[in-house]
């Protein structure tokens, strides 16, 4: 390790940030520690039980979850803490809370067992059962397990990425991420035979301007993918059958599109602004246009 390398806690310290969000995004980067050790144990086994979206879990995808619940909930100032394994969230007894936490634990837990990248995904939210919609976001951040484990985070101050290095810290890579306002990348969710006309139409649009297919059915090594090569776009659209789309507002959408807005992206369900769509349950999903701006502009042109 270098001497002159910059460890995500002064990092954190140097943001002026408030000292409890500091201590709770430490808390989740810790948490990451254990998670990533967890993987390379290279637990594919089935948990045989499911979700609250009643999609099948694997054992790594239990652990990841209490990995993380357990450290989060202990903090004093959490409200509460809403996983996207669990149906309800789980409240913590503590009299007066700041923050509230929704996490993807294990996001695209399907591609461990041939070996892919894989992420947890974490938004962090004011003491409030349920916010109102995404732009009450406090922080967001995602760790990303693949042949480097890296955290990207941001506190409304620019989007930065830490490397967690052998000597077991996280440790700055690079600060103030930007996107360019167009990019040359695409990754596209949902099965072509359901998306709708206009979908494939904007799709079609993209590769007649050669557009390369970068896709490995993950989402946090896909958006990495994107904000990491400067631009490009994501998505995962309303399909015929399912207008909703597959992916979680609170727990996977609204951490990105903060995230993406931050670097200069931005993120729709096609229409409107990721951020601004009113979130009304839990497990709520939505639609999902996130990246550079030429690119989610153009997706509108073809949605509206």
């Amino acid at each position: 390790m270098n001497h002159n390398s910059v460890f995500l806690r002064k990092f954190l310290y140097d943001e002026g940030i408030d000292a409890d969000l500091r201590r709770l995004i430490h808390t989740i980067s810790v948490a990451g520690k254990y998670i990533s050790a967890l993987l390379q144990a290279a637990n594919r086994k089935a948990a045989g039980t499911q979700n609250a979206s009643a999609e099948d879990q694997l054992e790594a995808d239990k652990q990841a979850d209490i990995i993380l619940r357990d450290m989060i909930v202990a903090l004093d100032y959490v409200y509460d803490y809403a996983s996207e394994e669990q149906a309800k969230p789980v409240r913590a007894q503590h009299k007066n809370p700041k923050f509230s936490v929704a996490v993807d634990p294990l996001d695209g837990s399907s591609l461990i067992d041939v070996n892919l990248a894989v992420g947890t995904i974490v938004g962090i939210y004011p003491a409030e059962e349920l916010v109102d919609n995404g732009r009450q976001i406090v922080a967001s951040l995602y760790i990303l397990y693949g042949p480097l484990t890296t955290l990207v985070y941001t506190t409304g101050k620019g989007v930065h990425e830490f490397v967690l290095c052998p000597e077991g810290e996280f440790v700055l890579a690079q600060s103030n991420i930007q996107m360019k306002e167009a990019g040359k990348i695409y990754s596209p969710g949902g099965l072509r035979t359901d998306w709708t006309p206009a979908h494939r139409q904007f799709i079609d649009d993209l590769i007649a301007t050669d557009y390369k297919l970068r896709y490995s059915g993950g989402l946090v090594p896909d958006f990495n993918q994107i904000l990491m090569k400067g631009g490009g776009l994501f998505s995962y659209p309303g399909l015929k059958d399912t207008p909703e789309g597959k992916l979680r507002l609170l727990f996977e959408l609204y951490p990105l599109a903060f995230l993406c807005e931050q670097a200069g992206g931005c993120a729709t369900d096609g229409l409107q602004p990721t951020l601004d769509i009113p979130l009304k349950k839990l497990h709520q999903r939505a639609p999902i246009y996130i990246g550079s701006r030429h690119e989610v502009e153009k997706a509108k042109d073809y949605l509206r």
